[in-house]
C-alpha cells in the first residue's frame, strides 16, 4: 500500500513575491491593454473592410 505524503507549505521568499508582483503589473498595465486595443482595432478594421466590399448594412437602394 502506498504511503500518504503530507505536503509541506512552501514559503515564498520576498524576492519571488516581488518578481511575481512585477510580472502582474507588466501584464495588467502593459501587455493586456495592448492586446485589447489590438483586438478591438482588428475587429473594427474587419468590419470596415467588409463594409467597403459588401456595402453598409440596411435596406438596399436608399
Amino acid at each position: 500500500m502506498p504511503e500518504v505524503v503530507q505536503a509541506q507549505p512552501i514559503e515564498k521568499s520576498p524576492r519571488s513575491r516581488r518578481a511575481e508582483l512585477i510580472t502582474f503589473f507588466v501584464l495588467a498595465f502593459g501587455i493586456w491593454p495592448i492586446v485589447a486595443v489590438g483586438i478591438v482595432g482588428g475587429y473594427g478594421f474587419l468590419v470596415w473592410m467588409l463594409q467597403i466590399i459588401f456595402g453598409p448594412p440596411g435596406p438596399p437602394g436608399h
